[in-house]
């Protein structure tokens, strides 16, 4: 008889952390802070399936799932661990977190609704009370 074992990438192999960092699960590791690289804004960090692997959710934002883009929707499982949802048609009423590289304000916009443009001058007018920055906030640079 053969091997009849697991093939499932396991958390060291290449496929593993390509599908993490495709969902944006690059987040820094404790003990390092929860802020957000590009723009130094404190985010909630949590773990995610993909073993070592962290990402950063905007703070205190839950938000109906149909207004979210396909691949940007995350949940907190009851393990505590975030989940992307993918592109996973939501339920009637489903509600999600957001990742912050959505609506930081250091990264380049893409196209979408107004509440993420709106949230995302939320983060700029934050980021100018909390640094101290000129009126025409930080540039975009290229993601």
């Amino acid at each position: 008889m053969g091997d009849t074992g697991n093939t499932a990438p396991g958390p060291d192999s290449a496929d593993h952390i390509y599908q993490a960092l495709l969902e944006g699960a690059t987040a820094p590791r404790p003990p390092d802070p929860p802020d957000c690289p590009f723009c130094d804004l404190r985010q909630d960090r949590y773990p995610t399936h993909y073993d070592g692997h962290w990402v950063l959710l905007e703070p205190r934002v839950i938000v109906p799932a149909h207004t979210v883009p396909p691949h940007d929707r995350w949940t907190i499982g009851p393990d505590r661990r975030a989940m992307n949802l993918w592109d996973a048609e939501p339920f009637p009423g489903a509600r999600c977190r957001i990742p912050h590289r959505l609506v930081c304000p250091y990264l380049r916009p893409g196209d979408f609704g107004l509440w993420i443009t709106l949230r995302r001058q939320t983060n700029r007018d934050r980021m100018g009370r909390l640094f101290d920055l000129p009126e025409d906030g930080p540039s975009a640079v290229e993601h």
